[in-house]
């Protein structure tokens, strides 16, 4: 038994749930949609242009999601959304545009959920569970908001990196990023788990804490 309350672990599953029914879908959505704006229809031939979790839900990124929130870090991810960049407007801008619309639609959750807790706080109401449930899904989008801005591959955020590049570096970078670029992101993610040095925490409580204060007027540390 690890000794979790069973306060904790109802806080947990709330968490999960709204992960899971809002916050992925939605982030998947915003690619779908903002992809169907700029002229690419696939994410809408596969059905993918809805808020319905069924549909954007993958098994494996859903149940590591449950095992990491258990263990107080989150990481998990929805079914990614199909995307021709060739059918989008503005070329490599286009292509940035959508990927940007994820990491944007988690800091839109993130202020949404973060102007019902500061009324709370502000109003000393002292609803703690609530108070938990919406810090914990504020502190969560703008993880996953930092998170997939890396700029490395799959995360969203290498698009936004080869739109800024100048056309000659974006394609001779671009390849050997594709190809390395899981393995480097694996790595980083699992580098603390050996005793190494955790650059993502460092990269996290230097971004995410400041944004979460700044939203919720909570700090972190």
């Amino acid at each position: 038994m690890f000794g979790f309350s069973p306060q904790q672990i109802v806080i947990d599953l709330v968490v999960i749930a709204m992960l899971l029914l809002v916050t992925l879908p939605f982030h998947e959505f915003a690619h779908a949609l903002a992809a169907y704006r700029l002229g690419d229809s696939t994410a809408r031939l596969f059905g993918r242009l809805t808020l319905d979790p069924r549909v954007h839900l993958d098994p494996v990124g859903a149940l590591l999601l449950v095992f990491t929130v258990i263990f107080g870090f989150g990481l998990g991810w929805a079914k990614p959304t199909p995307v021709n960049p060739m059918n989008l407007r503005y070329g490599k801008w286009g292509e940035a545009i959508v990927a940007a619309a994820g990491p944007l639609s988690n800091l839109a959750l993130a202020i949404a959920a973060a102007i019902p807790l500061r009324f709370i706080l502000a109003t000393n109401l002292h609803i703690d569970f609530l108070e938990t449930v919406l810090l914990l899904f504020v502190v969560y989008n703008v993880l996953l908001m930092v998170f997939n801005l890396i700029p490395i591959p799959p995360l969203d955020g290498s698009k936004v990196l080869y739109a800024l590049l100048d056309p000659r570096t974006a394609y001779t970078v671009r390849p050997m990023l594709e190809q390395y670029g899981p393995m480097l992101l694996l790595l980083l993610v699992l580098l603390p788990s050996f005793g190494g040095v955790n650059p993502l925490g460092q990269i996290f409580g230097l971004i995410v804490d400041p944004i979460v204060g700044l939203l919720t007027g909570v700090s972190l540390r």
